[in-house]
Formats: structure tokens, sequence, C-alpha cells
């Protein structure tokens, strides 16, 4: 399945839209504006809470929490590497994504048991932030999904600094 998913401009908080391959609206991201760490709300367009991203504060690598049904699903953890970054997806059990590629350049994959199941770049020249998200089927999209807005907004605050 082919996403583009495109940060809202003129939002208060981490807001993004993403779209199907026919261009349909399929979700919404709404970032809340005013809060200590990032929280982010993953929702159908009728509004249905798919899953809650949140930042963990105090934590010597950078980690994102992903909420399903309440529960903690995933957990996003920015690798500390030398020479190239990397990002793991702990979820409980043999389902980890491991994540790498080129973020300065948002040029990366998903990998797991291996094999390549999703690719995600940046398109240039836009005003927002727009991703184009490749996902073999069989993969957990809102997962993915999410763990690309959490890189996002990971890339966004290392250039911060």
């Amino acid at each position: 399945m082919r996403y583009l998913m495109r940060q809202k401009l003129w939002a208060m908080g981490d807001d993004f839209c993403i779209q199907n391959d026919r261009g349909e609206d399929i979700f919404f991201v709404d970032g809340k504006a005013f809060s200590i760490g990032a929280k982010l709300s993953f929702q159908d367009m009728a509004g249905q809470e798919l899953a809650y991203i949140e930042q963990k504060l105090l934590s010597l690598k950078r980690r994102y929490r992903i909420f399903r049904d309440g529960s903690l699903w995933a957990e996003v953890i920015k690798e500390l590497t030398l020479f190239r970054d990397s990002f793991t997806v702990d979820i409980p059990g043999p389902n980890d994504y491991q994540v790498q590629g080129d973020f300065w350049d948002h040029e990366y994959e998903f990998i797991h048991s291996g094999r390549s199941v999703a690719h995600v770049s940046k398109a240039y020249f836009t005003w927002a932030d727009t991703y184009g998200i490749d996902i073999m089927d069989g993969e957990d999209d809102v997962t993915i999904l999410a763990t690309a807005i959490v890189i996002d907004l990971v890339n966004k605050d290392q250039r911060r600094r």
C-alpha cells in the first residue's frame, strides 16, 4: 500500500494528514500543541483513535511510546551510534522493526525478519513536510506510519539544536 503523509502547514501542534494511493484522506494525526514532550493522537477519519504517540522524557536515548487500545503497543528508540542513525521499533515478541537509511535526506526503510517491508521518501519543494510511504501487504500500517511521524519529530528536534 502506498501512502502520502503531509504535515499540516498552519496547525498549532504537529498535525499530519495521511492519504491512500487514490488521494483519499484516511488518517489524521492530531499533535497536542501545549504539552511537555510530544503527544499525538493517530485517528481514522471518523475521529476514532487507532494509536496514541507519547514522548518518553528523561531517557538517555530518544524514546517514543505507541499505545493502542489503551495499552503500550511499541516503543520507538533512536539508537546511539557513531556514524549512522538507526531506530528500533520494539514490539513485544519477535515483531520488532529496524529502521535504517539516511534520515537527514529522509530516505529510509523498515526491516522486519531480515527483509525490507516499507520505504519512506520525502518529497522536496513542498511547503509542508510531505512523505511517500510504501508498505508491503501484511505489515502493520499504523505502527509503521506512527514510527515515520516519530522519526520526523526527532529529525526536527535535532535540526533545532
